[in-house]
């Protein structure tokens, strides 16, 4: 869950964001849209929670304008939370409701006027709670270090409510989570590294023996049981399946001449960089791109695993490059049979 806080002047215009669709749209478009993406476009806010006030548009600006007067002294009486949570969450309104409440709590708002509205016009399901900082006794709602408070609460309710679990920003994590965050950083970097250098080694390596020394001159070391490991010269270890190399992927790579894996390890980076346009123009004509293709919708694979598919396309070429790596059936309309 994401949230961000703001401190505004203007209590009408607030409530006519929350409370209003998108100006933008006409009717038909957001008929239009709500058929396209089933999302809801007319009436998009919804009202939770009426905490201290009542009425529509108007009758909430009069209100919270009332209160407002008693601290003409202060500027900026507006607080707005919005809370966007991941597409994937699943909640009811009454939990939704409840954040705002904990939040209500956090802060110190439970005593003034505040409103919980939930919007549904987008993918990811968010949450306005609109807060009158002047209290009826005239207090105000402090907002120093609002910014950390919102980012330290959400991943509490992330907890609480079970929730997708994010990061806060970097400079309001805790120094334990600035180190853990860190470390995470440094290891998917060695990890990428690492596999930067078996995928140049695999490309130039003659053998399995030879492979295992240009690892070496890189200060990697390369341990083969059942299975293949790497240490780097940091002393990580990392199993070669972690990082898309298994023992059986690096033997079948291997398997092929050094001039045949360079030719269509540069025939695959070169269609890489082909615009989408020229890429179509180029699909039926080339088999490697065919290959690249499905494997960039399936988890876009490292190349060199690419390479090791097309090797056993090119080998086993009664079969289709959707049945290699899907490993299921024909594809509807597509030949059996591929051409080298």
């Amino acid at each position: 869950m994401i949230g961000k806080i703001t401190i505004g002047k203007s209590f009408g215009g607030c409530i006519r964001y929350c409370l209003d669709d998108k100006l933008e749209l006409s009717q038909e478009q957001k008929l239009i849209l709500q058929k396209q993406d089933g999302l809801k476009h007319e009436n998009r806010a919804e009202v939770l929670e009426y905490n201290m006030c009542f009425g529509d548009k108007k009758e909430l600006t009069r209100q919270f304008n009332e209160v407002r007067a008693l601290r003409p002294q202060l500027s900026s009486p507006v607080m707005h939370i919005t809370l966007s949570l991941d597409q994937e969450d699943v909640f009811t309104k009454e939990k939704l409701r409840q954040m705002g409440q904990d939040f209500a709590h956090e802060f110190g708002f439970e005593k003034n006027q505040y409103l919980v509205i939930y919007h549904q016009d987008t993918k990811h399901p968010h949450l306005h709670i609109l807060v009158n900082r002047v209290g009826f006794d005239g207090s105000r709602i402090n907002d120093s270090n609002s910014y950390r408070k919102v980012a330290n609460l959400c991943r509490k309710l992330e907890l609480k409510y079970e929730l997708k679990q994010v990061l806060n920003p970097a400079k309001f994590m805790t120094l334990q989570q600035r180190q853990e965050h860190s470390q995470e950083q440094r290891i998917d970097h060695r990890k990428e590294h690492l596999k930067q250098n078996i995928r140049n080694c695999l490309l130039t390596a003659s053998n399995f023996s030879d492979f295992v020394r240009k690892m070496e001159q890189q200060k990697i070391q390369v341990i083969k049981s059942r299975g293949i490991s790497f240490i780097d010269d940091k002393k990580m270890k990392v199993k070669g399946s972690k990082v898309g190399y298994s023992l059986t992927t690096i033997e079948k790579i291997l398997s092929h001449s050094v001039e045949r894996r360079q030719r269509l390890y540069q025939q695959l980076e070169n269609e890489k960089k082909l615009s989408p346009k020229n890429a179509y123009k180029q699909q039926s004509k080339s088999l490697s791109f065919t290959i690249l293709k499905h494997i960039a919708q399936d988890n876009n694979l490292d190349l060199c695993k690419a390479l090791e598919i097309l090797f056993r396309q090119e080998r086993d070429f009664n079969q289709t490059p959707y049945e290699l790596i899907h490993k299921k059936g024909k594809r509807k309309g597509q030949s059996q049979h591929l051409s080298r």
